[in-house]
């Protein structure tokens, strides 16, 4: 990673006087969690990277912005950063923000690079041809919860609930696509809730009545925890299944011991990479906390974009593309590049279950 840093010195190419980083994502509210460790990857790549003469000669300049995690905050969020001169961004977090602000960076030919947002429409669509993620898309996650369930657990009937967004939507149906095609399990319930409600008591007692043996979850960790002690409250054993969006720190402090036997997909454990035990390293040094969710995440796509810059020795959207693409960088997730449609070659998910207060990943 030192290496990495040390080749972004000085070249030639680009306008102005910093290369302009916008951070967008939810810095506030419920969703917090997701959004401020970004920023903190953000800050801790380009104060390194700036000690050391920045990308070609230019310092980074980092604009950040809170989008809350809501498509309409979003587009206002992406129209700012565009009027103030963004090269590139790291963001948004959220797959259904990231959709509503692309049109406005394609527009001004801005590449967007995510660590979070995982909707496969996002790069599979063709749409987008600014957008790259250091994350697998949905698909890779719903597929192997839904194996997990049927040829580990050894469930037949499941209900498979999301909360009405673009990601919670999107992997549920995902996963009922994928149950229905398996010819081993059912689904028994499938239905939407609404995030943000004080009582999911009516979607527990479906479940309860349409006798599930696993719940899979599409959506994020406030409502996850809410639904899942409903149902231990209940005495419901009924096994919870859920995805990136709930594997973080806040939905077990929230849940307490109703998370424990939780299960949730997230990107693979990357400790014993040299990268993302440096990239850890340097958060609990500078913030005396372990790095939350999608930190890795961000600090290899802050690493990626720069060092794509560099390679092009611009931030014009064509030569940063094909840079993004052809040149490897070694990163917290792994040596990585990105193929024509923006997802990183290599990266995965694995299955996390809760034990003792913590996620662990399920070998």
């Amino acid at each position: 990673m030192a290496a990495i840093l040390t080749m972004m010195l000085p070249g030639t190419g680009m306008a102005g006087d910093t290369i302009k980083l916008g951070v967008a994502g939810a810095h506030s509210g419920d969703l917090a969690s997701y959004g401020l460790p970004t920023v903190n990857a953000a800050k801790l790549v380009v104060a390194e990277l700036n000690a050391k003469g920045g990308v070609n000669g230019k310092k980074v300049e980092l604009l950040i912005e809170d989008d809350v995690c809501k498509p309409e905050v979003a587009t206002n969020i992406a129209t700012k950063l565009v009027s103030q001169g963004v090269d590139v961004v790291l963001g948004h977090i959220c797959s259904g923000a990231t959709k509503s602000a692309l049109p406005i960076y394609k527009a001004a030919g801005v590449i967007l690079i995510s660590p979070s947002a995982t909707s496969p429409e996002l790069t599979q669509s063709g749409e987008y041809p600014n957008f790259f993620r250091t994350i697998a898309p949905d698909n890779m996650q719903a597929k192997p919860e839904v194996d997990f369930a049927l040829n580990v657990l050894g469930v037949k009937k499941i209900a498979v609930i999301h909360d009405k967004g673009d990601y919670g939507k999107g992997v549920a149906e995902l996963a009922k696509g994928f149950i229905e095609k398996s010819g081993k399990g059912k689904v028994v319930l499938f239905e939407g809730v609404t995030p943000g409600a004080v009582d999911y008591s009516a979607i527990v007692q479906k479940i309860k009545q349409s006798q599930a043996d696993a719940v899979i979850y599409g959506g994020y960790h406030p409502e996850a925890a809410k639904i899942v002690s409903m149902m231990r409250k209940k005495r419901m054993s009924t096994a919870f299944l859920s995805d990136d969006g709930v594997k973080d720190a806040t939905f077990i402090k929230v849940a307490g011991k109703d998370a424990e036997g939780v299960y949730a997909t997230g990107p693979k454990d990357n400790s014993k990479n040299p990268a993302s035990q440096a990239a850890v390293a340097a958060h609990k040094k500078a913030y005396n906390s372990d790095p939350g969710a999608f930190y890795e995440s961000a600090y290899s796509a802050s690493l990626a974009i720069l060092n794509a810059i560099n390679k092009a020795g611009s931030t014009e959207i064509a030569a940063v593309t094909k840079a993004l693409q052809t040149e490897k960088v070694d990163t917290p997730v792994g040596t990585i590049n990105f193929d024509a449609k923006g997802d990183a070659v290599g990266v995965g998910f694995a299955i996390y279950q809760v034990k003792n207060g913590r996620f662990v990943e399920v070998k």
